[in-house]
């Protein structure tokens, strides 16, 4: 007989998803996790901590799923988790680096680097939440109302912050700006 919790139920090793009657979250993750996955790269800029972002972003979902189950949009409740994550992260990082040193580890605007790379070099200089209000309202495609609602902010906080890191973007790209 396996180990139990406290609760009567089974403690199930991680890697055992399949064996706790997971009520569709195996269903939410295959459709999710790389949606999850981009967003959380947009963010960060680093693939494993963007993967580990979406891991651990997940647990939490699995950890709520009978509620998070019934919501009308779960998927939006693990892109808020998701950007919190990434904002969290964020703000432990900053502790170690200065936001120069960590853009430089991208690599010189200046290079010969396609129009995206440079885009990809100036979204990641932007603030936290600047930068979680251009992914969310120009990468996922969300409404302001959307946004707000995912970040927990007010629709002029969107606005505002919108035109905020749109103004830094263009400071930061001029070249492509003329070349509209």
């Amino acid at each position: 007989m396996g180990a139990v919790a406290d609760s009567g139920q089974p403690i199930v090793p991680v890697g055992h998803w399949s064996c706790m009657g997971d009520d569709g979250f195996a269903a939410f993750v295959a459709a999710e996790s790389a949606r999850l996955g981009r967003v959380a790269l947009l963010l960060t800029g680093d693939p494993v901590a963007a993967e580990d972002i979406v891991q651990t972003s997940l647990v939490r979902v699995l950890e709520r799923w009978p509620r998070v189950s019934r919501m009308d949009n779960p998927g939006g409740y693990a892109t808020r988790i998701v950007v919190n994550e990434a904002r969290g992260q964020h703000r432990r990082a900053r502790r170690d680096l200065s936001a120069a040193g960590r853009v430089e580890a991208f690599g010189d605007p200046a290079d010969a680097w396609s129009q995206r790379a440079d885009l990809s070099v100036a979204v990641l200089s932007l603030p936290p939440r600047q930068r979680a209000v251009i992914v969310l309202r120009f990468y996922l495609d969300l409404s302001e109302r959307e946004v707000a609602a995912t970040l927990g902010c007010r629709p002029g906080t969107v606005k505002s912050q919108t035109s905020k890191a749109l103004a830094k973007l263009r400071a930061l790209l001029p070249a492509h700006e003329e070349a509209r």
